[in-house]
């Protein structure tokens, strides 16, 4: 069977065995430290960080090919949107104007707007990477307790872990449900057209919503059979404790969002570093 993907990637690395608690602190944290500064070299920086974290944690590509293939699609049509609607909001903010190409109409290719559009890029390429190792690295129920430790109910913090959970099982359903359709002479392979496919995709979609709904009815009748949701707390089965790399890991997140802020503040007066003055 293939490799699950946005599941929890069962490996023995410094990034595993940190606790749901610091990988979640440190994702915030770094998270808004690129999502404040517009300093491209800043950002390139944190992007070099988040893509050794990445290969520390040893993730497989096969893992996160179909999420990046997503988000490529969407940095492109971000780009696009972003120019269409304001071709000239990297003048605005940088005060100057250096063109490069007049295109039509109102359409001027900058290299303000380059600047600010680039940035945005690796602001998204950033902390992606950051994303996909919380979400893969971090055991589900370690994730609910660490969500429930920053002040989150613990029912939605068990919903959240059902769903994260509940992925690989959706998978397998899907891969089950497609073999055995295909068995039956639905065409699934590259030789049929991509129009062919989907619509037998669909036809796979059917069976899934009902095996999910099955699966639902069956893990509430046993919720509501173990009284869930009566007390106002709960422990948690997983709940890592916290070690010297966990605080480490902390420290060195806040410390580059502390830094972030002062370099914006102190350093260019601005959120925005600006190259052409």
């Amino acid at each position: 069977m293939k490799i699950k993907l946005f599941s929890y990637n069962v490996v023995d690395t410094p990034i595993h065995r940190l606790s749901g608690v610091t990988k979640l602190g440190s994702f915030l944290f770094l998270s808004f430290a690129v999502m404040f500064s517009y300093d491209i070299r800043v950002v390139l920086a944190i992007m070099l960080f988040s893509l050794g974290v990445f290969k520390v944690s040893k993730i497989k590509f096969s893992q996160v090919k179909a999420m990046l293939i997503y988000v490529l699609i969407f940095l492109v049509t971000n780009a696009l949107i972003t120019f269409l609607f304001e071709p000239e909001y990297g003048v605005k903010i940088y005060g100057t104007r250096h063109e490069i190409i007049h295109l039509v109409g109102r359409y001027r290719l900058t290299w303000e707007q380059l600047f600010y559009q680039n940035t945005k890029i690796f602001k998204y390429v950033a902390v992606i990477p950051f994303g996909i190792v919380f979400l893969l690295t971090t055991n589900p129920s370690e994730f609910g307790a660490s969500l429930n430790s920053i002040g989150v109910n613990y029912k939605v913090a068990y919903a959240v872990t059902l769903t994260l959970r509940y992925f690989p099982d959706v998978q397998r359903d899907y891969h089950n449900i497609s073999q055995a359709q295909q068995a039956r002479g639905l065409e699934m392979s590259k030789k049929s057209s991509l129009f062919k496919r989907f619509k037998n995709a669909l036809i796979i979609i059917i069976p899934l919503i009902f095996s999910a709904i099955d699966r639902v009815e069956s893990i509430s009748n046993a919720m509501d059979l173990r009284g869930f949701g009566k007390g106002k707390k709960r422990s948690w089965y997983n709940k890592g404790k916290m070690t010297l790399q966990d605080y480490t890991a902390l420290t060195i997140s806040i410390l580059i969002l502390i830094t972030t802020i002062l370099i914006s503040v102190f350093v260019n007066k601005s959120r925005f570093f600006n190259p052409f003055i």
